[in-house]
């Protein structure tokens, strides 16, 4: 059955204190550069450098930063429309996500996809989807191809809180258990469906509960803290590699802006807000790091600027690319390998 174990602050302080100076570094470079890179985002919609819908990750920069630290190469990621962050972590080309972004040619997808449809096959990150709940079961097809083709990989599949009232959330989990699927659920519970609080649209508040229903090993975690994602991560991918089937993982987190560019998130007060922002995930890494001497405030302060000239790289990159040719429309609709089967 289910465990029920809630994350204590007991195994915060325990986990801190498990990882190295490098590993802090690394986080610490790559969440701030998923801070600068959204930030600047949202300044470049409002000057309509990019358009259509944009959803961004500030705030929730650890739920990114610390799976992709806990987990191996060949492990694979799929996640919902608020998916700019992701890639960044995984390490694909931030001028790439740019000029997706500007809907350009030398965008992560070819400038197809824009900010909602991201796919990068070289670091296994499979989207980007803008159907809410609909890379879910997905997600379960991606973690079944890796039992069938009998890999030591697994499938992470990310949603957010919304997503959980979703028929296809409980027909995914159904069958990842029924099938013992290696396949690693993650609900990103910011509080918020769009502009509607979790209390306001299910009885259940306890999201991970949810898993319970079909015995599916479910644990809440602390998602504003890098090291407890980390840590739970690690975990569910232990049970998952040791053939155990699925786990579930609410990431209880925040974003600081409102759904989509397009939300003033007036259904918030500034003190929650704030409130939230005192527990900022960077900010917590950054102390980890000044506590332990692992470098100065003037060397952290070298690294945010370096991240910086690399967003403005990124700006000039994808302001400097082409758009696609228009036949570009009629390319990658279909795969162009030859079809296995045939009607003979």
């Amino acid at each position: 059955m289910a465990t029920k174990t809630k994350a204590s602050s007991g195994s915060k302080s325990k986990s801190k204190a498990k990882f190295s100076k490098e590993q802090y570094m690394e986080w610490f470079e790559s969440m701030m550069l998923m801070r600068r890179f959204e930030e600047k985002a949202g300044q470049l919609y409002g000057q309509q450098k990019i358009k259509g819908f944009c959803h961004l990750y500030i705030g929730q920069e650890a739920c990114a930063a610390g799976a992709v630290s806990a987990l191996k190469e060949g492990d694979k990621y799929i996640t919902a429309y608020r998916d700019h962050a992701h890639p960044i972590a995984l390490g694909s080309d931030p001028k790439a996500i740019m000029a997706e972004l500007f809907a350009k040619e030398t965008g992560i997808s070819k400038g197809k996809g824009g900010s909602m449809h991201m796919f990068d096959k070289e670091h296994h990150f499979f989207g980007g989807h803008g159907i809410v709940g609909g890379q879910i079961p997905l997600g379960a097809g991606i973690a079944f191809a890796e039992k069938y083709n009998k890999t030591d990989n697994l499938c992470i599949c990310y949603m957010g809180d919304g997503a959980v009232r979703q028929g296809a959330f409980h027909e995914a989990l159904n069958i990842a258990m029924a099938w013992k699927l290696p396949a690693i659920f993650v609900i990103e519970n910011n509080g918020y469906a769009m502009g509607t609080s979790v209390k306001r649209t299910s009885n259940v508040t306890e999201l991970y509960t949810l898993g319970e229903a079909y015995d599916m090993p479910s644990e809440p975690v602390d998602a504003m803290s890098v090291e407890e994602v980390h840590n739970y991560v690690e975990k569910a991918a232990k049970h998952v590699r040791d053939g155990k089937g699925p786990y579930l993982l609410e990431f209880r987190t925040y974003r600081y802006k409102g759904h989509s560019m397009s939300d003033p998130a007036k259904y918030r007060t500034k003190e929650e807000v704030e409130e939230y922002k005192g527990r900022d995930p960077i900010e917590q890494v950054k102390a980890s790091i000044l506590k332990n001497k692992y470098a100065s405030e003037e060397e952290l302060d070298k690294i945010d600027n370096k991240v910086k000239d690399i967003v403005k790289e990124c700006v000039k990159f994808a302001d400097e690319s082409s758009y696609p040719d228009p036949s570009e429309a009629y390319k990658d609709v279909y795969a162009q390998e030859d079809y296995p089967y045939t009607t003979d």
